[in-house]
């Protein structure tokens, strides 16, 4: 394990877990990163080094029912309560167009009583009327954002439904253009909403998606939101894997709190290593999937796989090496049972992986009608729950389908649905828990 700690900020470790034994012939190497941050304390004050700006939807169906529009309203000022004085912020108005609603004048504010007690004011103006462009308000918040003096930049969106007034092409055009500039944490309020379209602006912006079914629970959980986003030290961290020739990364994904596809979002950094990014950290610990395909070698042999250190990106756009490092090791050996055994940690979240792909089919396949295709792909679900001890992912699933045998993964889809409880099952499928000690 390789430490190093931030002046300041938090103490970052590596750790890796795999078995390096291949038998001959054997050319696939997987192993768990597992990334800490630890023992950092969040700076406060004026020379606090964050930004946060809050999109509100103001679109009309936010007026049915009424009390959906003051829920936000509410919502957003216990966010911008929780803010810590020194935080710069800033509140936008969403609807087919985007609109400043505090401070204006293409600024954010700078976290104090005073400032704070104004935001809450021009809140209470807010009013439901329009229509959705989800691409405008994200744009208005990169700008925001961009002009602030600091190194953790970060986005709250709440929307209540689609998307209805840009294409999906304009949409993705825009998370491309904010990828990289700031983080974002994107909820959905009531049943009216597209679960593929928020749970894509939290995956491209590296931030989280959620369902909050009910409105009267919205309070709740910007508060929370806003707390984590307090707890932020260092931003833009990114897991920089070197191979030696020869060999070839498969895949690399986050796997735990949650399954998130890192693979294609590679940047070169210099022969043979490239950059996969991870986002803004607090105190924390994350879990990474590393898969790689190395040259076939003798009996005996071993050799490096590969090497996984931590960068964070500067504001120059270097990058600094946080020293923190794992090496994954490939040996050569005709032991059966040494090069057959599964490492705990990597068949857990190859399980875990499988259980969030088949979540989103079996649901697909039911919308589309398929139901023995659905039956099935769920029935695998609450199986992989099952075996893997995730506890909230099984209720979940037992919202949706009639559990007849666990163990087996037999089930009957149930005949009628909520669809708030479908949409919770989708939005949450991702999440995963960890391997138990």
């Amino acid at each position: 394990m390789a430490k190093f700690a931030k002046p300041g900020g938090p103490q970052f470790s590596v750790d890796v877990y795999q078995n390096e034994y291949l038998p001959e012939g054997g050319r696939e190497v997987n192993a768990i990163v597992t990334v800490t941050a630890k023992g950092g304390t969040a700076p406060a004050g004026p020379g606090a080094s964050a930004a946060v700006v809050l999109m509100v939807d103001c679109s009309g169906s936010m007026d049915y029912p009424p009390t959906k529009m003051r829920n936000a309203r509410d919502a957003t000022a216990a966010a911008v309560d929780t803010l810590r004085d020194g935080v710069h912020f800033g509140i936008v108005d969403g609807t087919h167009v985007a609109r400043e609603v505090y401070p204006g004048g293409g600024r954010l504010a700078v976290a104090d009583p005073t400032t704070r007690a104004q935001a809450k004011q021009a809140l209470r103006r807010l009013g439901a009327g329009g229509g959705t462009a989800i691409g405008t308000w994200l744009r208005l918040a990169d700008r925001l954002l961009a002009g602030a003096d600091v190194s953790i930049r970060h986005g709250i969106l709440l929307t209540d439904g689609r998307n209805e007034h840009e294409s999906a092409a304009e949409l993705k055009d825009t998370l491309d253009a904010c990828a990289g500039r700031f983080t974002c944490d994107a909820r959905g309020v009531g049943t009216d909403w597209e679960v593929k379209e928020v749970t894509g602006i939290a995956s491209a912006l590296l931030g989280t998606a959620d369902i909050v079914a009910d409105p009267a629970r919205l309070t709740e959980d910007f508060t929370r939101i806003m707390e984590s986003t307090m707890g932020k030290e260092v931003a833009d961290v990114a897991l920089r894997v070197w191979t030696p020739v020869g060999t070839r990364i498969k895949f690399v994904k986050q796997v735990a709190p949650a399954v998130e596809e890192l693979t294609d979002r590679r940047t070169e950094a210099g022969p043979r290593a490239g950059d996969y990014p991870t986002g803004s950290w607090g105190d924390e610990s994350r879990d990474y999937h590393l898969c790689v395909e190395v040259p076939a070698a003798g009996l005996g042999q071993e050799m490096l796989a590969a090497r996984v250190l931590l960068v964070v990106a500067q504001p120059d756009g270097s990058v600094q090496n946080l020293g923190a490092q794992g090496l994954v090791r490939a040996v050569w050996t005709d032991d059966m049972a040494a090069s057959t055994s599964l490492n705990a940690q990597v068949a857990h979240y190859t399980g875990q992986a499988e259980l969030a792909q088949v979540i989103r089919e079996g649901l697909d396949l039911r919308k589309a009608g398929d139901m023995d295709g659905a039956t099935a792909k769920l029935g695998r679900a609450v199986q992989l729950a099952g075996v893997s001890g995730n506890a909230d992912t099984a209720k979940l699933l037992a919202k949706v389908v009639d559990v007849v045998d666990a163990p087996t993964g037999t089930v009957r889809l149930k005949a009628k649905v909520a669809e708030a409880d479908e949409m919770t099952l989708e939005t949450r499928s991702t999440k995963t828990v960890r391997v138990k000690k």
